[in-house]
């Protein structure tokens, strides 16, 4: 093991785009498409960068639309403690996801290669949610919380109606 100390920094980049459809009248969201650029470095196994950041953008949807913990604020409990109280996305809430591996050589290592996969997950929730509130601002709606359920999408519709209502 070297003492060396990296004196180059690596740091990877990358970009996401979700195209969704808002039913008005249900708050209800559809993602209906969906495209990443993910900078790897070299990529050794293009075939498993592909399925992990596949994997990423699911994890990050699931959370910005469906996931939700919550607690009973009296005893702390954990009221979703099993997957019939915890949603979670499935293949049918997704289109054909369309990633794309950006190959810079990371200067930081003789290989070239940077971690894969993460920069699924966390780009997936601004994504998301920007997609929405863009879909639904021509109603008035400028925010949406996590998780967009159809529930809090609609209130959030209802909300910016009664505002425009009373302006």
């Amino acid at each position: 093991m070297s003492d060396q100390t990296l004196s180059v920094a690596s740091f990877p980049y990358g970009t996401q785009i979700c195209e969704v459809e808002v039913d008005a009248e249900t708050g209800a969201v559809e993602v209906v498409g969906y495209a990443a650029v993910d900078d790897v470095g070299r990529a050794v196994n293009p075939m498993i960068l592909h399925g992990q950041t596949h994997g990423g953008i699911a994890q990050g949807v699931g959370q910005a639309l469906l996931e939700h913990s919550h607690y009973d604020p009296e005893t702390g409990q954990l009221l979703a403690a099993s997957f019939m109280d915890y949603a979670m996305p499935r293949a049918d809430t997704f289109p054909e996801l369309k990633t794309v591996l950006s190959e810079v050589p990371s200067p930081s290592n003789r290989l070239g290669v940077r971690s894969g996969g993460e920069g699924g997950t966390t780009p997936a929730l601004a994504a998301v949610i920007n997609a929405i509130v863009d879909a639904l601002s021509e109603l008035g709606v400028r925010h949406i919380e996590m998780p967009a359920s159809p529930e809090r999408v609609w209130r959030a519709i209802q909300g910016a109606r009664a505002d425009a209502a009373r302006a």
